[in-house]
């Protein structure tokens, strides 16, 4: 190999480390909000940061009038009257806290996976984490 294209090479190789160094986010607990869906629904989370990682989530979904969506969610006038919209309701509230450990456990949104039948919940939680995140800063 003549050494042009080995200093190229050498160059390249450079900026692939220099690329791939992974910045920490700055210690401290961060919040983030989505945008309201057509509803006016929207996802808050909580990131705890240590160490320049995540290392505690809370996620919660609000109506538009600013409650939570937990057990009663998805009941109309406090009753079960449609039991298919009251199951998928709930299988939101239940993503909640499957986003919010998936999150704890492996320190990024790459590790979350959408819920099936939860994806306005993800994308809410997403949009959240990313608002947090970006609070958080980079060091």
């Amino acid at each position: 190999m003549n050494k042009r294209y080995f200093g190229i090479l050498f160059f390249l190789a450079v900026l692939a480390v220099l690329g791939c160094e992974k910045k920490e986010y700055r210690d401290g607990t961060y919040t983030g909000k989505s945008a309201p869906d057509d509803d006016g629904a929207f996802g808050e989370v909580t990131l705890s940061i240590a160490g320049g990682k995540i290392t505690a989530c809370s996620f919660v979904t609000r109506q538009k009038d600013g409650s939570i969506k937990d057990e009663n969610y998805g009941k109309i006038n406090g009753e079960i009257s449609n039991q298919s919209y009251y199951e998928k309701a709930q299988l939101a509230v239940a993503a909640m806290g499957t986003y919010a450990a998936d999150l704890s456990r492996s320190g990024s949104l790459d590790g979350v996976a959408a819920v099936s039948g939860a994806t306005i919940s993800y994308n809410q939680f997403t949009e959240a984490v990313e608002e947090a995140l970006d609070r958080a800063g980079k060091n």
